[in-house]
Formats: structure tokens, C-alpha cells, sequence
């Protein structure tokens, strides 16, 4: 039965790549990237040469089905630009799609933004709590800090480089 390969990608070092995941890669009919560029430089790295198609929020509507035809004989990979699909990133359409067809989605684990930052920040990680991306406007991250400032396990986020200074600020 053919499968759809969920696959974490590098989230900064091209080295991160398991073993598992590049013969996944190799292997697949085709990749589906959120970010086809970032993904041929990673791709071309490793020497692979597998077929890219473009799979973002925006697209997906019109890919999903071509994705379930390509499904129904032959693996693909779901990659994101770095990190893992799903996880505040591209790929949670797709993923549900295939379930509710009946087909085999396999996890290809591999390098993850939230527990490298938990395994650094001196933070205790038996618990914490993902929240994603913090809200873009000023008075939705106050009132999302408000409604966590009575939590006693760690809190991860994740911000853009360009609002992290306005953030910490809010916070």
C-alpha cells in the first residue's frame, strides 16, 4: 500500500538529516515542499533527484486531490521548509486527507524547533506547553500572555525574528 511520508527536515543545519529520511526521500515518486527552493537546495545536497511539487495553504485545495491520485500507486513526502509538517507548518490538510482515505501516513521524525528549545532553556521539559505562533497584532499576544500568566509549566512559542523585540515587550 502505497504511503504518504510525513518527513522533519533541517531546522538550520543540513546535517540533521537521518538516514531514514533521505533513503524516504529518495525513494518517494514525488515530494511535496512547502518551500520547493529551500527543499532542491536540501535535495541537491544529498544528491537526490526526486520530483518536487509546490504544496502551501494556498495551494492545497488544488493539490490534495493530484496528491491522492499520485497516492493511489506510488509514496510521497510531505516536507516543510524546516521542521516537521503539521506542527506550525503546511501539511495538516494533506495528512487529514489521506486518513479519511484510507491511506497509510507514516511519521519520518526529525529535527524539531520545540524540543530543541526546551532542551536548552534550563526550563523544566517533563511538561510544557506548545502554543505555535503568537498572534501578530499587539492587543491579541496581550491578551494571550494574560490568559497564560497563571500557568506553571514551561510555555514554548514561536515568533518571527521581525516581532520578537515588540513580543518580549507585550510579555
Amino acid at each position: 500500500m502505497p504511503s504518504l511520508y510525513v518527513v522533519g527536515t533541517p531546522i538550520g543545519n543540513m546535517e540533521d538529516m537521518s538516514a531514514r529520511a533521505l533513503r524516504v526521500l529518495h525513494d518517494v515518486a514525488v515530494i511535496a515542499a512547502e518551500d520547493t527552493r529551500t527543499t532542491r537546495k536540501l535535495l541537491t545536497h544529498y544528491g537526490i533527484h526526486t520530483r518536487l511539487l509546490s504544496f502551501q495553504e494556498h495551494n492545497a485545495p488544488a493539490r490534495i486531490p493530484q496528491l491522492l491520485g499520485i497516492l493511489e500507486d506510488s509514496d510521497v513526502a510531505l516536507v516543510t521548509e524546516a521542521g516537521t509538517p503539521g506542527v506550525s507548518d503546511p501539511g495538516t490538510s494533506l495528512v487529514a486527507a489521506a486518513g479519511e482515505q484510507g491511506l497509510q501516513v507514516v511519521s519520518i521524525p526529525g529535527p524539531s524547533s520545540v524540543t530543541a528549545a526546551v532542551s536548552i532553556s534550563g526550563f523544566p521539559g517533563e511538561r510544557f506547553n506548545f502554543i505555535g505562533f503568537l498572534p501578530r497584532r499587539k492587543g491579541e499576544r496581550k491578551r494571550l500572555f494574560q490568559s497564560l500568566n497563571k500557568e506553571h509549566e514551561t510555555i514554548v512559542a514561536l515568533e518571527s525574528p521581525h516581532r520578537v523585540v515588540a513580543s518580549l515587550a507585550d510579555m
